[in-house]
């Protein structure tokens, strides 16, 4: 766990210096008036929108463990185990979340590569939730609609992509043809790719789409309202669907580019859309981007220690978790569901070395 510690220290750090850097920009003064007249109770109903989205998409987690066939598992350990993975939330992506199925084969013996393709399924609504708020959010822009079909056009090639072989196969197929260092590129990720959505196509079917994915847009929407409620505090709101659409586009932004938490994209994103587009005064503007990222990125932090804690007194093997020292424990209940399969290729200790070299 010392890596674990060590990346989440360097993380922490990065986000000082961005922050650090943005507020002096700004200007320390300003920024710093602009708290002095803050209401703070509007920042706990912030984290109090957050929590109800990790909620949320917990119910994605159950979702998908119950189409797995995984049973037995208590819910208040499910949930404490799903909130564990937000420790890694700082990972590019949020693939560390994967964590979470290093946690459960630890306590009840479910194997990893079982538990895994959970955490892509979740990635994949969540994207596809996201760029529906952008798409519903951009309906307010002059010219909107482009914008809006575009973002439906984007979320349907993305089914079809996940859910239809032979296009998949096909798109895939090409990526080797390329010219120069693009072939040899896709190549070596074309057979990658096609093996996770092989695995990926058992919980991302139409029908198995449809509610994890609205589980997302609701999720991700109280993320976008966590913001609005943190400018009410400031006096300075612009409208609520303007204001999801900020948060939801640097969202995106910050999730595709590979840097830990988005840091640095995500808030530079949101802090200029809020005063280019948004109207909100600049020093308004850094200081509710400041207060949003620390009631949803860092608030997750926070709560997936807490929820490893709380794990940790429940079982304490997990206090070497990820050292190959704990034993697994089989599910009671559904014995024959989380067993099979490729329960020992996946051991803690490769797994941890999986997660920490992201």
């Amino acid at each position: 766990m010392s890596k674990l510690v060590r990346r989440l220290v360097g993380a922490m750090l990065l986000a000082v210096a961005v922050y650090g850097g943005l507020v002096l920009w700004r200007g320390v003064g300003s920024v710093a008036r602009s708290f002095q007249t803050y209401a703070w109770e509007t920042f706990a109903y912030a984290c109090a929108l957050a929590f109800s989205n990790y909620l949320l998409r917990f119910l994605k987690w159950e979702y998908y463990l119950a189409i797995l066939g995984i049973r037995g598992i208590p819910k208040g350990e499910s949930l404490l185990t799903f909130l564990s993975g937000f420790v890694l939330t700082v990972t590019p992506g949020k693939v560390g979340e994967v964590f979470k199925s290093l946690i459960l084969f630890q306590t009840r013996g479910v194997p990893i590569a079982r538990t895994a393709p959970i955490v892509v399924a979740e990635r994949v609504t969540d994207l596809i939730g996201v760029i529906t708020i952008i798409a519903l959010g951009s309906v307010s822009f002059p010219g909107g609609l482009v914008w809006a079909s575009a973002g439906a056009t984007l979320v349907v090639s993305l089914l079809l992509f996940v859910s239809w072989r032979r296009l998949s196969h096909g798109l895939l197929a090409v990526l080797p043809r390329l010219p120069g260092t693009l072939g040899r590129v896709g190549a070596r990720i074309a057979p990658k790719v096609d093996e996770a959505l092989e695995g990926l196509r058992e919980l991302t079917t139409p029908g198995r789409l449809v509610w994890p994915t609205l589980l997302s847009i609701v999720a991700w929407a109280l993320e976008g309202i966590a913001l609005w409620v943190i400018l009410r505090g400031f006096g300075a709101p612009p409208p609520l669907t303007l204001t999801a659409f900020f948060y939801a586009t640097a969202t995106l932004a910050g999730a595709l580019v590979p840097v830990p938490g988005g840091l640095g994209v995500t808030e530079k994103i949101l802090e200029e859309q809020l005063a280019r587009i948004g109207g909100v005064e600049s020093a308004t503007a850094t200081a509710s981007m400041l207060l949003v990222r620390f009631a949803t990125l860092w608030f997750a932090v926070a709560v997936g220690f807490a929820a490893l804690g709380l794990l940790r007194a429940r079982h304490p093997s997990l206090a070497t978790a990820g050292d190959g020292d704990a034993s697994p424990r089989p599910v009671r209940g559904d014995a024959d569901a989380p067993t099979g399969g490729d329960a020992t290729s996946a051991t803690p200790r490769a797994t941890k070395g999986a997660i920490e070299s992201e």
